[in-house]
């Protein structure tokens, strides 16, 4: 039997039903150094582990931009976005957004701006029951929209948008023509921005997002056009309010005995190891594709030219091999370790600053490290809710989107 066909039956409903642990299980169930299946009709095989991050991040072996299907172009990272780039041309493109997203100062600046919207927020908190993940939403937009120097019409509506085009970009139905319509809406409204910036009609604060990216020339030394850096300014403000998936997780980790007093030290070293932590053990992404630009050999098994690779974020994550007790919510794994690079791929793998590893990773950890200890410290009931996540909907998120009561604060009783 030749060893490099993939199986007649197509695993695209499988993988559907079973979301998650899809891969893992069938890893599990073969024992193979990879998974070889079907998907969309296309020969598949999936890989797992450091090496092989470090394989499928090698431009020799894998290309992204062919891999990435339509509908996930519609609805998550756009069409003609730097996530459908090779080589230089990937490489030029990156090169604006690390700019943007690294450093420390860039991170202070746009954590600074999330913290303030958060710490005015909450001051409502008491009236009302909050849903933990709706709240982290809007207050995520508000402040990247304030960093990035977008203004704002209606941040409740722009923070729908920006969810809904993270939560259909796997899902059929109703959830992905969601996502699509309002990735339109969200397009047209920054490429009317862009066209009105260059125009003289706009400002755009120096050294914003969104100068930069107005301002950006790809390697060809063109201009983006309006609708690509629309695209681009959306996968600055995008990902930033995706943080609330992981917001809405702290509040299901804190839960976790002696975390939340833990996290209410003011420890910045076990601050960052939640964040890690939180990112190692609750799904977001369950993998990433590419498509082998030659023949190629992963342990002795032939991938032909043209096959699209998986890699196996949520497995790799959960990988007994790498973690103790993977399936145990353990911050401390990370005080003093900080995790290697190609070890820890909630974001993907290899070098960011080339690679297309996520340039906004330092800020996804420094808001959780700064929003996770605020959270800890807010006195606040959780009520009867199903906080259930499951593994078979893709993202997933907490079902009732966590939902809690913040209890008013004591106001002391005056002397006599």
């Amino acid at each position: 039997m030749n060893q490099s066909r993939p199986p007649l039956a197509d695993s695209s409903l499988a993988l559907l039903a079973k979301g998650y642990t899809w891969l893992p299980d069938r890893r599990g169930r073969t024992g193979a150094p990879l998974v070889r299946t079907r998907l969309m009709g296309q020969h598949a095989v999936a890989l797992h582990g450091p090496e092989a991050v470090r394989f499928f991040y090698d431009e020799r072996h894998v290309e992204r931009g062919t891999a990435l299907p339509g509908p996930v172009l519609s609805t998550l990272f756009g069409h003609g976005a730097v996530h459908t780039l090779d080589g230089q041309a990937h490489r030029g493109r990156k090169g604006m957004f690390v700019s943007l997203l690294t450093g420390p100062k860039a991170v202070a600046e746009l954590v600074d701006s999330v913290t303030a919207v958060w710490d005015e927020a909450v001051q409502s908190w008491s009236e009302r029951p909050v849903v933990l993940f709706d709240e982290a939403s809007r207050i995520l937009t508000r402040g990247v929209c304030r960093w990035a120097g977008v203004p704002l019409d209606d941040a409740d509506a722009t923070a729908r948008d920006m969810v809904a085009m993270v939560d259909g970009f796997a899902a059929p139905g109703p959830r992905h023509w969601r996502a699509r319509r309002a990735r339109a809406r969200s397009e047209a409204w920054l490429a009317g921005l862009v066209e009105e910036v260059r125009a003289g009609g706009a400002t755009a604060p120096t050294g914003s997002a969104l100068d930069v990216i107005v301002r950006h020339r790809d390697v060809d030394g063109r201009l983006l056009d309006p609708h690509t850096a629309a695209v681009e300014l959306l996968n600055v403000i995008r990902p930033t309010v995706a943080v609330c998936w992981f917001v809405s997780y702290a509040g299901h980790a804190l839960r976790t005995p002696g975390v939340k007093e833990r996290l209410r030290e003011d420890d910045p070293a076990y601050a960052v190891a939640f964040a890690h932590e939180l990112r190692r053990f609750y799904p977001f992404a369950p993998f990433l594709g590419g498509r082998a630009v030659t023949d190629l050999d992963w342990r002795g098994e032939p991938i032909p030219s043209g096959t699209l690779i998986l890699l196996d974020l949520y497995g790799q994550n959960h990988d007994p091999d790498l973690w103790d007790e993977p399936y145990a919510f353990a911050p401390q794994r990370f005080v003093g370790r900080p995790p290697q690079r190609d070890e820890l791929v909630p974001q993907g793998g290899a070098d960011r600053t080339t690679g297309h590893r996520c340039p906004g990773e330092d800020i996804t950890v420094a808001l959780i490290a700064a929003l996770g200890p605020r959270l800890a410290r807010l006195e606040y009931d959780v009520p009867e809710q199903d906080l259930r996540i499951p593994l078979n909907r893709m993202p997933t998120r907490v079902r009732s989107g966590f939902v809690i009561h913040a209890v008013p604060a004591r106001v002391p009783a005056a002397a006599h």
